[in-house]
């Protein structure tokens, strides 16, 4: 072990130390040489040499320069020194907020790392790779560094792209470079984990025939990584690769992920409702916030998001509110933040009052039909603000993750969406341009329902889309005809109940054009007092409970 440091330290320090050696040779030795010559002969040759110094040096690196691209391919495989991170990683698991299930995974690969002489006892083989997929920012970095500091082992990072050059052959240098200096490390201190950020880059599948040769430089590359992988040395160093990937994991060549080399898979999704929350304490505790600050209301407005994105929402909120010279942060600047990150910055256009009040009855149909109707959304905001190129909008997220939503659940997506398009039409009798997304989204859902679910009204169950379906037109004609059907009965109930509702439509559209924006607090206090508790709570009061104390719902029900 201690000729393994000494062998690593000179690997780091041979420059340093030659250099050390050539100032005594060069410099200090001829001086003392030269204290025992005469005074003018001494000057004569100090002065020679300084005169052809310049020179000498210049010849010297145009030489050793050459010399060291022919022979080792000089500075094009060099990693940049910013990218490695060698030897302490401070991060622990307590560190990482979240992700429960990863960290149970990672918390196995951590004690297959640290038990690797019982492993090897019984004849087993240490795992040779871990592949982490998940959006990005989630923290699958964090969890790889937390992953080397609780097996207290060396954690080199590299960054998939940092293999890619434009000189051939530089891709697979640079591979046998990180993997030389991962041995180093794994002979030094027993083992080493090497951490392949977008290994998509360098891993995806190869194309073996390619008529302009433009992957062949990945291939190299993909190649050098695959047979380092392997560990062909006999040395039996223990090192552990762990790659990262935004990307679908089927996009990555299958001999990558083989058993030998990417033994594992750990997926590093979305935080939930709880994890949500623990991260909005997490960031809230770096900045001054209003106490009153409901937290889980912010982890409920937050659904899909994640932890780079809260955090980004925080540190906006707190920018926010040092514009309005706020002493703290409050709900309201939260709230702002959240639309100005996902709709962009608020803009006031010149709109006709016919204009405004359209778009206010527009929003108070989606919010009503939101509200009154869906199963499983909650309405957090509506503005009839303009932002992000949009005239109003209904913030709208669901109570809780769902993961695989039902027909009723899309049924009230179609409802929803064109709820806007019912309301201007019972109050206008027309519509303007701004209901075309609206109906592109529902025909969308209404679509994938009939031709992918097995959701239309025929009963006629299959993938439709599938290239491997040959259909005729006349079932495509019969399908289209399902898919208008569908959004046609949606908008019939959304329409039926704006109508029965529209004195509830018309006072919210009045408290809309005098205040323009409403919160979820004031939506519901505004619905309450008109005899319309939110969705929820209507059902706890309506349905029949379940063992579990939840409301027994039937199928079909909305």
């Amino acid at each position: 072990m201690f000729m393994h440091k000494l062998k690593l330290f000179w690997s780091r320090h041979w420059l340093w130390i030659l250099l050390a050696l050539l100032v005594v040779v060069s410099v200090l030795l001829p001086a003392w040489y030269m204290a025992g010559m005469e005074a003018s002969t001494r000057k004569y040759i100090i002065a020679m040499n300084i005169s052809s110094l310049p020179w000498g040096i210049f010849q010297t690196m145009v030489f050793v320069g050459f010399l060291y691209l022919l022979q080792y391919g000089g500075g094009f495989s060099r990693f940049k020194k910013t990218k490695i991170e060698a030897g302490k990683v401070s991060i622990r698991f307590s560190d990482v907020i979240g992700l429960g299930e990863a960290k149970r995974e990672a918390w196995e690969v951590v004690q297959l790392i640290k038990d690797r002489s019982r492993v090897n006892a019984i004849g087993g083989k240490i795992l040779k790779g871990v592949i982490m997929v998940g959006p990005p920012g989630c923290g699958k970095t964090l969890l790889a560094k937390a992953i080397a500091s609780e097996a207290d082992v060396p954690f080199l990072s590299v960054s998939g792209s940092e293999f890619v050059e434009v000189f051939v052959g530089v891709g697979a240098a640079r591979v046998r470079k990180l993997f030389s200096q991962a041995r180093q490390y794994a002979q030094a201190y027993g083992s080493c984990i090497v951490f392949i950020d977008e290994i998509e880059v360098i891993g995806r599948r190869r194309v073996l025939h390619d008529a302009f040769g433009g992957s062949t430089e990945t291939n190299s590359t993909q190649n050098q990584l695959l047979v380092e992988l392997d560990g062909l040395s006999d040395a039996g160093e223990n090192i552990i690769v762990i790659g990262a990937t935004n990307a679908d994991e089927d996009v990555l060549d299958e001999a990558l992920m083989r058993p030998g080399r990417f033994d594992r898979k750990i997926y590093v999704g979305k935080p939930n409702l709880e994890e949500r929350e623990r991260i909005f304490n997490f960031y809230l505790s770096r900045i001054k916030y209003n106490e009153a600050l409901d937290v889980g209301r912010l982890a409920r407005k937050a659904v899909g998001k994640t932890p780079a994105e809260i955090e980004n929402i925080v540190k906006e909120a707190a920018l926010i509110a040092a514009r309005k010279k706020q002493p703290a942060v409050s709900y309201k600047e939260m709230s702002e933040a959240i639309e100005r990150i996902e709709l962009g910055v608020e803009h006031r256009l010149n709109l006709t009052e016919k204009e405004r009040r359209a778009t206010a009855y527009h929003e108070a149909g989606h919010l009503l039909l939101v509200y009154l109707t869906h199963p499983t959304n909650d309405v957090f905001k509506i503005s009839i603000r303009q932002r992000g190129g949009v005239l109003g909008v209904v913030h709208s997220v669901p109570r809780e993750e769902i993961y695989a939503q039902d027909r009723d659940g899309l049924y009230a997506h179609i409802r929803v969406a064109l709820g806007g398009y019912a309301a201007e039409k019972i109050k206008f009798s027309m519509t303007g341009e701004g209901v075309s997304s609206d109906l592109a989204y529902a025909t969308a859902v209404a679509s994938r329902m009939v031709w992918q679910l097995g959701m239309g009204k025929s009963g006629l169950v299959g993938d439709f889309t599938s290239p491997a379906f040959a259909a005729s037109d006349a079932f495509r004609t019969r399908l289209n005809e399902e898919v208008c059907g569908l959004v046609s009965a949606r908008l019939a109930e959304s329409e039926a109940l704006l109508r029965k509702e529209w004195q509830l439509v018309e006072e919210l559209v009045a408290e809309l054009l005098v205040r323009e924006e409403m919160d979820y607090d004031e939506i519901a206090a505004f619905m309450t007092r008109r005899g319309k508790p939110p969705y929820a709570s209507r059902m706890i009061a309506e349905k029949p409970l379940d063992k579990a104390g939840l409301p027994r719902y039937t199928n079909g029900e909305a």
